[in-house]
């Protein structure tokens, strides 16, 4: 189905169509998927200070995590049945002295160096798969990462180059919409299985949020490697300079996920569990059918006030609103292929995981 700009506007204005036959045109009752992972945040550092951030420090401690101390953490999350190693740190890191001095006494250039090989570790010593999102990065970086990852991640948070001006991005040069829309299409040039999303309420225009879903459905339309759409309400958290900016109200965000899924029926609509946890069935009946990386082992350390849910209880929110909950992978079953994997990649998966493909 083809939506015009204005036609989607109307469906996300409060004055259009009527919440409760949006969420009807939206909602396909069926499975509702998860992945069960760990967070391993290898370092905080990061050159950008967004308004709405309490994940990076200009003194990690420590400044990068050790390969010893990764294995550890990933040996207790396959213990666990994880199979998704999620690797997270600021861009740029290696612009960081203590970041850059631990680098070069393992002997890596920069932190794609290093996370080259972390990657390969993981998947040869744990058969964990990796999942990168280390934001901005250039076409020859997201090569040499594709040959170690199942997928990989950069959030779009919004198109709108306004926002660079505001409390969210002002300091933050890497959220530049066109350097990460670029990094999103190179990644579809690579073939690479892409998680992406648009964060909900950090000043942004009804307008904007539909400028923002249409970059991405043209990226799809020309590539087809995006796998989900992550739409992820902001929280206030204390300390952050946006403390006292509003939180979107729950329809916004319930009209978002309708009109995303609707956009993209060819793509997972996912809404973070943690983050919504008393309203997770209703974003199930307007259209989302993932919850995501879900940890048993560990927490979301970019919303550390907001534990996971356990399994159990995602089972029972899932199956109250008609669904049924299935597991993933990192990747989807559908970019499972020769064509979006590399053989490492692709012969771990047949090798470990047959049940979950």
């Amino acid at each position: 189905m083809v939506f015009s700009k204005e036609e989607l506007v109307g469906l996300l204005s409060a004055g259009g169509c009527h919440i409760l036959d949006l969420m009807k045109r939206a909602c396909s009752p069926g499975r509702v998927t998860y992945s069960r992972n760990i967070f391993i945040p290898i370092t905080r550092a990061c050159r950008n200070r967004c308004g709405y951030c309490t994940f990076r420090s200009d003194t990690p401690d420590p400044p990068l995590m050790s390969p010893e101390l990764i294995i550890q953490e990933l040996e207790g999350a396959r213990r666990a049945g994880c199979t998704e190693a999620l690797f997270a740190f600021g861009e740029e890191a290696h612009q960081f002295p203590a970041v850059r001095e631990e680098l070069e006494g393992m002997g890596f250039n920069d932190m794609v160096d290093y996370t080259c090989h972390v990657c390969r570790m993981t998947l040869e010593e744990t058969g964990l798969l990796p999942h990168t999102n280390m934001g901005v990065l250039s076409y020859r970086d997201l090569k040499r990462l594709r040959e170690v990852n199942a997928s990989m991640g950069l959030m779009l948070e919004s198109s709108s180059p306004r926002l660079m001006y505001t409390d969210a991005h002002r300091e933050s040069p890497g959220k530049d919409p066109e350097l990460r829309l670029r990094t999103i299409r190179d990644a579809g040039r690579l073939r690479i299985p892409f998680t992406t999303g648009i964060l909900v309420g950090i000043g942004e225009t009804v307008e904007e949020r539909v400028d923002s879903l249409l970059e991405l459905r043209r990226i799809q339309d020309r590539y087809g490697h995006i796998q989900e759409i992550i739409i992820q309400n902001f929280r206030s958290k204390e300390g952050i300079p946006m403390e006292n900016h509003p939180e979107p109200p729950l329809l916004d965000m319930v009209r978002m996920v309708a009109v995303t899924s609707l956009l993209f029926p060819d793509v997972s609509v996912q809404v973070p569990p943690n983050l919504n946890r008393e309203t997770g069935e209703v974003f199930l009946l307007a259209g989302a059918d993932d919850w995501g990386g879900v940890s048993p082992v560990g927490r979301d350390h970019v919303n550390p006030e907001a534990p996971w849910p356990g399994i159990e209880e995602l089972r029972r929110v899932t199956e109250s609103a008609g669904f049924v909950l299935e597991e993933r992978l990192p990747v989807y079953r559908r970019f499972i292929s020769e064509e979006f994997l590399s053989p490492l990649v692709l012969d771990k998966i047949n090798e470990l995981y047959k049940d979950l493909i």
